[in-house]
């Protein structure tokens, strides 16, 4: 018959258990914080990020009259995606189409507008802040922000410095708001319009486009 184990075997065991179960809480504690470090941290609100582009010197802020045809003042409660569009207007600047805009208050022509607007030289105007709706995108101006592009000639082509500060403004955007590259579609996507032109006609280049997008995203 086997003894009576000795009281050092089991105070020596009980202390091994107790190692081992403390590491394991050290361990799936660890594994949690990594979880939480890995996460994509949560976007701003409309109106924080609206001040984080104040602060932002390569964006120029020249903001419509609140009016009922380009600015109506409606609170943008959240932002899920980001859509482009060109221009439509050949070889006319940002500012040109951002007093076209503002220029609705009085002529009522139609309901039109963009939160920014990217000249042909890399210019950024913002026209309508990031925390209210803009008159761009059909039913999704209610949690979109619009970018117009403007673009040298009717094939709806950006330009090179254009091209480079569309990437840049959709990813900054992208990271304030805690949305990726998926988030941003073209006009096309909502209506089936073919805005903007080059992308549609060239679903390559779009790619490209969301792949530029996406490394700067990650880039942060």
């Amino acid at each position: 018959m086997f003894g009576k184990t000795p009281w050092y075997v089991i105070v020596l065991s009980a202390a091994a258990l107790f190692i081992i179960v403390f590491a394991f809480i050290m361990e799936a504690g660890n594994n949690k914080e990594d979880e939480k470090n890995d996460r994509t941290p949560p976007g701003l609100s409309p109106a924080g990020m609206q001040a984080e582009v104040a602060k932002q010197n390569w964006i120029i802020q020249e903001l419509l009259p609140v009016n009922e045809f380009s600015r109506p003042g409606t609170v943008l409660e959240d932002v899920k995606g980001v859509v482009i569009h060109n221009i439509g207007n050949p070889g006319t600047t940002a500012m040109q189409n951002r007093n076209y805009f503002a220029g609705l208050a009085e002529t009522h022509e139609t309901h039109a507008s963009s939160n920014f607007i990217v000249c042909l030289d890399g210019t950024v105007i913002q026209c309508v802040p990031v925390d209210e709706i803009a008159y761009a995108s059909n039913e999704r101006n209610a949690d979109t922000l619009s970018i117009e592009v403007c673009h040298p000639d009717s094939t709806g082509r950006f330009t090179d410095k254009s091209y480079a500060a569309t990437v840049r403004l959709t990813a900054w955007l992208c990271v304030g708001f805690g949305i990726t590259a998926d988030d941003v579609i073209r006009h096309y996507d909502v209506r089936g319009k073919e805005c903007p032109l080059y992308f549609v006609e060239n679903e390559d280049a779009w790619e490209r486009f969301k792949a530029d997008v996406a490394v700067l995203i990650s880039a942060g």
